[in-house]
């Protein structure tokens, strides 16, 4: 398995903090990178900043939401950060939900799949060179009835990059399978790992290719505990926000996906909750349990074992959302933790 990590959204102003970062991480052997981007800043320009602050470490966006840029400038942009990085960038992408697209964009979040579509489609055009026609659902280039032509990019055609899709729902999923290089997962616990898998499946099979060819990342908190339990408790409470928050009331795909792996009950009650205003109550809510699926908490053998359950269902890059107080105390944990990796790879 290899090993990604993601900028620390809580300490995201300290820049200097985040290059370290992602070159220590580069220097142990991590595969990627990857920036987030929700209603505060976006995920693209800080890969930019790290572009310049590193020489091998894949750079991604984890994601960028879908609907809120024409995938010109989508494509534009990828072509950008794939010159200005040698090529290491990775495109992220995924649909976001409605009430971040249409409550902070403006933007209408219906046939949000098959806009992303579109929109992966269009990107490789623009860094293949080609002129880009296009008639689609959402897309139609050039503009029917407009002034303008096809055209093709004004900078020399580029590798485009891999294509990541953040997808859970099962149509999602199969396009996913279909389309995309990678497939970035969420609200993923791995004993259930084919609510998912068999989705992504059924796409690759469609369009004559197989599972095997697409990169499945998945991943969690990583906590060294001496008490997992009290660690396990505090992880569980923080679920609660994307049971209850992440989406409306009518639309949250990460509630969903839960309900889908067999936490139902718990899932919708968390959201009643949250959505009432009882915030503590739903945080109490949140099943223990959950907090160990979907994390690696506890001593070195507890985290190997852990480990061992993501690599055996079929996970290739782990996402380590490493712990720590400081960037530094960070930098060791996740050195520690690239050891454990390097003992369960060797196990292969």
């Amino acid at each position: 398995m290899r090993v990604a990590i993601g900028l620390h959204r809580d300490r995201i102003d300290d820049w200097d903090s985040a290059a370290l970062y992602a070159q220590e991480a580069e220097k142990l052997g991590v595969y990627s990178i990857w920036s987030a981007e929700a209603w505060g800043y976006d995920g693209i320009t800080p890969l930019a900043y790290l572009a310049g602050k590193t020489e091998t470490i894949k750079l991604g966006t984890g994601i960028i939401q879908g609907g809120t840029r024409t995938p010109a400038l989508v494509g534009m942009t990828a072509m950008s950060l794939q010159s200005m990085s040698g090529g290491r960038f990775m495109l992220g992408l995924g649909t976001s939900g409605p009430q971040v697209v249409e409550g902070w964009h403006g933007v209408p979040f219906a046939r949000a799949t098959s806009r992303l579509k579109e929109t992966a489609e269009i990107v490789r055009m623009v860094c293949n060179g080609e002129r880009v026609v296009y008639d689609g659902w959402h897309y139609t280039l050039p503009l029917p009835g407009g002034e303008g032509k096809a055209i093709r990019s004004g900078s020399p055609p580029i590798e485009p990059p891999p294509i990541y899709m953040a997808s859970l729902g099962p149509r999602s999923l199969e396009m996913c399978g279909e389309i995309a290089d990678g497939w970035l997962a969420s609200s993923f616990v791995p004993e259930t790992a084919d609510v998912f898998f068999d989705d992504i499946r059924v796409g690759a099979e469609r369009a004559g290719r197989s599972i095997d060819e697409i990169d499945l990342e998945a991943g969690g908190g990583v906590v060294f505990s001496d008490d997992p339990e009290r660690d396990a408790a505090r992880h569980a409470r923080g679920i609660a926000f994307t049971l209850g928050a992440m989406g409306s009331a009518k639309t949250n795909f990460y509630n969903d996906a839960f309900c889908r792996q067999g936490w139902a009950d718990a899932a919708k009650e968390v959201q009643r909750l949250w959505i009432s205003g009882e915030r503590d109550l739903a945080r109490d809510r949140v099943p223990v349990e959950l907090a160990y699926k979907i994390n690696v908490i506890g001593n070195d053998e507890q985290i190997k074992e852990r480990l061992r359950v993501y690599r055996d269902a079929g996970v290739n890059t782990f996402r380590a959302g490493v712990e720590g107080e400081t960037v530094r105390d960070r930098i060791a944990n996740l050195e520690h933790f690239m050891h454990l990796i390097d003992e369960i790879n060797s196990e292969e």
